[in-house]
């Protein structure tokens, strides 16, 4: 039987979208055109891929099996047909996903999706949820782009060193330790929280305390650096986390902000992805433009500008609305 390779764009278009009409929005043509398409889907595999629940469709246990495969060899096609074309980002069509630390996407995630949406208004960007100890994810074609505080073991996956952060402690306005020099006695005497999608309830600062002759009492873990801060503005309770990262979500909740008083090496910032797209232009621009936005968090704080004063003849009005502006 002879295949038209088009079929496999629209069966990951569907997969993706999990509808016929969502698929067809996806790839710019009709809906009657993509029920074709999948009618010929269903001929070929044998399988119905997507079966009516309700008012909705779900895959079958066929489709999800090959899901991973089939986005895979789509992506793979895209970069053989387009490797020597000039990437025209106004032109560009196409969907990545980029997980990140909950942090660094609460921190950078708005910045990212404007500038990408700035340069390329057809490209869709996929924000989940931060990633676990290992990046199967990568290897597969699922996940694009991922943040790590570690560079990756396995030889096909790159990585780019985009920041250091140093550990910063926070806790809410009036705690007892914002009065007065936090001391290494103090911090350690004081009740903490960690961050652990994994619930543990020690990490690298408790062996460090322990070579100095201290131990601190973790009185929970939380599975996000936005938990940890909301818990820390409404308790006693002391988080310690990287500090460019959380520093607008600290801003924002009104929390304080104090030194670590304990050396420890400042935590390293990369960005990881799969050997595939090394050639991919438009995924190297994805990852240039992910790096100068998370870099921009290390950048040291312009001074604000002054106002020039004002011409001859301005008046209130004139003053207030460039204020405003």
């Amino acid at each position: 039987m002879q295949l038209d390779l088009n079929l496999l764009t629209a069966l990951d278009a569907l997969l993706e979208e999990g509808s016929v009409a969502g698929a067809a929005a996806r790839l710019h043509v009709t809906s009657p055109a993509m029920s074709r398409s999948l009618g010929r889907i269903r001929k070929a595999t044998g399988d119905q891929i997507l079966v009516r629940t309700g008012r909705s469709m779900v895959p079958t246990t066929r489709a999800l099996a090959m899901r991973a495969q089939v986005h895979a060899l789509v992506q793979q096609a895209h970069q053989l047909l387009s490797a020597q074309q000039e990437l025209d980002l106004a032109a560009l069509e196409r969907d990545f996903t980029v997980r990140w630390h909950d942090a660094l996407t609460a921190a950078c995630g708005t910045a990212l999706i404007a500038a990408v949406h700035r340069q390329a208004p057809g490209v869709q960007l996929r924000l989940p949820a931060e990633p676990g100890t290992d990046t199967p994810e990568l290897r597969r074609g699922e996940v694009d782009l991922e943040s790590s505080s570690s560079a990756p073991t396995l030889p096909d996956i790159r990585h780019r060193l985009v920041g250091r952060d140093r550990l910063i402690v926070a806790v809410r306005p009036g705690h007892p330790l914002t009065e007065g020099p936090l001391s290494l006695e103090r911090y350690a005497a004081a009740e903490h929280l960690t961050v652990s999608r994994r619930g543990n309830l020690r990490d690298p600062i408790d062996d460090a305390l322990t070579t100095r002759g201290f131990e601190r009492r973790v009185v929970a873990a939380g599975p996000t650096a936005a938990f940890a801060l909301q818990l820390a503005l409404g308790t006693d309770l002391v988080v310690t986390l990287p500090d460019a990262v959380t520093r607008t979500a600290r801003d924002q909740l009104g929390l304080v902000t104090l030194p670590l008083p304990l050396q420890l090496p400042d935590v390293p910032l990369y960005l990881l992805w799969h050997q595939r797209y090394d050639d991919d232009r438009a995924h190297t621009w994805l990852r240039e433009t992910a790096a100068e936005t998370v870099q921009a968090l290390f950048a040291p704080p312009t001074a604000p500008q002054q106002p020039s004063p004002p011409g001859p003849g301005s008046d209130g009005y004139a003053r207030g609305k460039a204020r405003c502006s």
